[in-house]
């Protein structure tokens, strides 16, 4: 029998959620719900956050609730199909020795806990670097992969879930090749990363300009929604102005309606990466490494209180202090300035 939540605990374990304090498998373990519900929940709220401003007595209709629950069920049904899976043969199961042998009658069940093994330390690994990990059993690709499907596994983090674009988003050409970028502000990129803490991991969006590599805003949270995607571009504008275009990949937060609003509604050109190629967006892919080099993989943060203080540290001096070979060894402050006769924004759009 589903265990049912009544709206007034929903509410709090969303709130908890967009304080953007806690990664989604702490908020799990302390309310002891699957992460999957606490992310559904927020994306509620900040679905549904306007209603509460709306007329009283318009309430959301009981179709509209179902649709809800159905979502709900359908989300935490491949951990429900896992669970039982691993209850009727685990009692049975001791596991696959590093030799190939294994006692189990179940070859798959086997294998399955290998997955798992792996699953555990890597949490990352998708179904082909997992083939090769287990290349003591002599398991194929294909049959990892059924395998895994069956039992509802996939990795943590498989890399191009975050640039896979929402079905009937609006496809914008990449408006980049061959253009000369001589100002600040001409063009904007921004991109998003996850990084793993010790309660699971969380995600930072960065806006950076193209001219200087200055970071112009960023943002972390616990979901992969657009909303801090959002944020980080208003906070950008409101302390930078609006540039001339703006260049992503095709991930759902780029090509979200809340996104791509924003960016139209300040007359701003959007250009867009193609399908997996990161290289159309360089500058930040470099930006990503040189902050988990210096930075992330150095400080190893515990919480999300820590990485922001940690990434609000790095930053300041990312922009006014690091030298950049790039830059012949300047600053992105000095360079993003440099250009401006006083220290007020302009639109070079």
């Amino acid at each position: 029998m589903r265990k049912r939540y009544d709206k007034e605990f929903k509410a709090k374990v969303a709130l908890e959620a967009l304080k953007g304090e806690k990664t989604l498998q702490e908020l799990a373990i302390t309310y002891s719900v699957h992460p999957n519900m606490v992310a559904l929940w927020k994306r509620q709220i900040l679905e549904h956050a306007s209603m509460l401003f709306e007329k009283e007595g318009k309430n959301t209709s009981s179709e509209d609730a179902t649709r809800q629950k159905d979502e709900l069920y359908k989300q935490i049904g491949q951990l429900q199909v896992e669970n039982d899976y691993l209850k009727k043969n685990t009692n049975n199961c001791t596991g696959p020795s590093r030799n190939g042998r294994n006692r189990s009658s179940d070859p798959d069940l086997a294998i399955l806990e290998a997955i798992l093994e792996v699953l555990n330390k890597k949490p990352f690994y998708g179904y082909r670097r997992i083939a090769r990990e287990l290349y003591y059993l002599d398991v194929t690709r294909k049959h990892v992969r059924r395998i895994m499907k069956k039992a509802g596994l996939r990795a943590i983090y498989p890399g191009l879930q975050l640039s896979k674009p929402s079905k009937g988003s609006k496809k914008y050409p990449y408006l980049l090749k061959g253009i000369n970028i001589w100002l600040p502000n001409q063009v904007w990129a921004s991109n998003i990363t996850y990084i793993k803490l010790s309660g699971g991991y969380v995600y930072l969006v960065t806006i950076i300009d193209l001219y200087s590599r200055k970071i112009l805003a960023w943002q972390v949270s616990n979901t992969m929604d657009a909303q801090f995607c959002v944020s980080a571009l208003e906070e950008a504008i409101a302390h930078y102005g609006v540039p001339g275009i703006f260049n992503t990949d095709q991930g759902s937060q780029f090509t979200s309606d809340a996104f791509v609003s924003v960016l139209e509604s300040h007359g701003i050109r959007i250009s867009m990466d193609g399908v997996n190629r990161a290289l159309d967006n360089i500058f930040v892919e470099r930006f990503w490494r040189s902050l988990k080099y210096e930075d992330i993989y150095l400080k190893d943060y515990r919480t999300m209180t820590e990485l922001k203080t940690g990434l609000a540290r790095y930053l300041r001096f990312y922009n006014s202090e690091r030298f950049h070979q790039s830059l012949e060894y300047e600053t992105p402050d000095t360079i993003y300035w440099s250009k401006f006769l006083v220290k007020e924004l302009k639109n070079v759009a």
